[in-house]
C-alpha cells in the first residue's frame, strides 16, 4: 500500500488541504441525526449514512477524511448510546473511505458538558483521555481539537492529545470577538500553540468571510509572538454578518425552521436561505491546479448550460452573469437580518448544567418565559 504524506508533510510543502465536515447538519436533514443533542451514533446505528456523506467529500476532493466524533465523549452520550462503540466506528469508517483515495485520517473531539458544568481540568482531561485512547488504537493519522467556545478547555484537549506525539490542529467556533470570555483570537491561537497544536483555526459559528478575518487575527498573533504554526479553517455555509459573539447558535432561526407573524401575515424563516451559492463558495476557495471526479459534471462558470434547450438560460453560460448576480430568496416579508437572541449564558451557567433526562416540560416554560422576556 502507498505510504501517504502525513498532513505536515503537506502544509509544509505548501499543500491546499482540504477536510470534510458539517457532518451533523448534513445527516439531521437526512433523518440519522438528532437536531439538540448533535451527537454521532450514526456512525454505528447506520454505517451506511456516514460512509456515503464521507465519500461524497472524498469525490469532492476532500483530503482528509475527519471521524464522526463530534460530541462523542462519554459525559455527552450518557444516555445516548455506547461511546467506545461509536468511536470506533466512526474511526473504521473514515479509514475505509480514506483508503479508496489519497486521504488521511483526523480523529477529532470536541467540547464537553464537563466543562460547562465547570468540572475540573482533571476530570475533563479524563474524558478527552477516554476518547483519545480509541483513536490511538485505531492509529488515526492526525489529531483535531474542534469546536471550543472557550481557549481553556481547547487547551486541556491540545495537552492530551499531544501526549500522542502525533500531529494536532486545534479549532475554536470563535468570531473576530474571540472566546467566550472575550479573549481575542490572537491570544487564544498563541495559547493553543503554546500547548502543543501545530495547526490553529477556526470551525464553525461564522461564515467563510468571517472566518478568514478571525484566522487573519490569529496569525497575526501568533507571529508577533515569534511563533509558527499552519492555519485551518472549517467555516459554515450560510451567511452571518448579523450574528455576534456567540455565532450562528443565537440566531432565532438556528438550527431550522419556525413561524413568523410580521404585518399580519403568516411567514417561515430558516437558515436555509442563508445557504451560500455556489458562486459564494468560489469566492473563499483557493485554486489547487485540478479537479476532483466531483467536478466532473460540472463546467466552469455554468458552461454546461450551453446544452440548456432555453436560448434565456443558454445566455446564462459566462462568468460575469454568475459574478454579479445578486440572488432572490424568494421569501415574501421576510427580513434580510435577524437579531440574535444574547442571553450572555456561558460556563458555569445553571442553564447549562449537562443532565441525563431530557429537559422537563417545568424546565421548558422556565425557558420559553425568559426567551419571550428577551425578544
Amino acid at each position: 500500500m502507498q505510504l501517504l504524506q502525513g498532513i505536515l508533510e503537506r502544509l509544509d510543502a505548501g499543500e491546499v488541504v482540504i477536510g470534510d465536515g458539517g457532518f451533523v447538519f448534513a445527516l439531521e436533514k437526512r433523518g440519522y441525526v438528532k437536531a439538540g443533542p448533535w451527537t454521532p451514533e450514526a456512525a454505528a446505528e447506520h454505517p451506511e449514512a456516514v460512509r456515503q456523506l464521507h465519500r461524497e467529500f472524498l469525490r469532492a476532493g476532500a483530503n482528509v477524511m475527519q471521524t464522526f466524533t463530534f460530541y462523542a465523549s462519554d459525559d455527552k452520550l450518557e444516555n445516548r448510546g455506547n461511546g467506545q462503540q461509536i468511536n470506533e466506528a466512526a474511526c473504521d469508517l473514515a479509514r475505509e473511505v480514506a483508503e479508496e483515495g489519497d486521504a488521511l485520517v483526523a480523529g477529532g473531539v470536541s467540547q464537553t458538558p464537563s466543562f460547562l458544568s465547570c468540572k475540573s481540568e482533571n476530570d475533563v482531561k479524563q474524558i478527552f483521555k477516554k476518547q483519545l485512547d480509541v483513536f490511538v488504537q485505531k492509529n488515526v493519522d492526525f489529531l483535531i481539537a474542534e469546536y471550543f467556545e472557550h481557549v481553556e478547555e481547547a487547551e486541556w484537549a491540545v495537552q492530551v492529545l499531544k501526549s500522542t506525539g502525533k500531529p494536532v490542529a486545534a479549532t475554536l467556533c470563535i468570531g473576530p470577538e474571540g472566546d467566550l470570555n472575550g479573549i481575542s483570537p490572537g491570544e487564544c491561537a498563541v495559547r493553543l500553540v503554546k500547548a502543543g497544536a501545530q495547526i490553529v483555526g477556526v470551525n464553525c459559528h461564522f461564515d467563510p468571510e468571517m472566518c478568514v478575518k478571525t484566522v487573519r487575527m490569529m496569525k497575526e498573533g501568533v507571529e508577533k509572538a515569534g511563533l509558527k504554526a499552519h492555519y485551518m479553517s472549517q467555516p459554515l455555509a450560510y451567511h452571518t454578518p448579523d450574528c455576534n459573539r456567540q455565532g450562528f447558535i443565537d440566531l432565532p432561526e438556528f438550527p431550522f425552521i419556525e413561524m413568523l407573524h410580521y404585518h399580519n401575515k403568516k411567514t417561515f424563516k430558516s437558515l436555509e436561505p442563508r445557504i451560500l451559492s455556489r458562486w459564494d463558495m468560489q469566492k473563499y476557495a483557493r485554486e489547487r491546479g485540478f479537479l476532483p471526479a466531483g467536478s466532473d459534471k460540472h463546467g466552469l462558470w455554468g458552461a454546461e448550460l450551453k446544452m440548456h434547450t432555453k436560448p434565456w438560460v443558454r445566455a446564462r453560460a459566462r462568468r460575469d452573469y454568475w459574478e454579479k448576480l445578486k440572488p432572490a430568496s424568494g421569501r415574501p416579508y421576510c427580513p434580510a437580518f435577524s437579531m440574535p437572541d444574547s442571553w450572555g449564558v456561558t460556563k458555569g451557567h445553571a442553564d447549562l448544567m449537562q443532565q441525563k433526562e431530557a429537559t422537563t416540560q417545568d424546565q421548558l416554560k422556565e425557558l420559553f418565559t425568559k426567551a419571550d422576556q428577551s425578544h
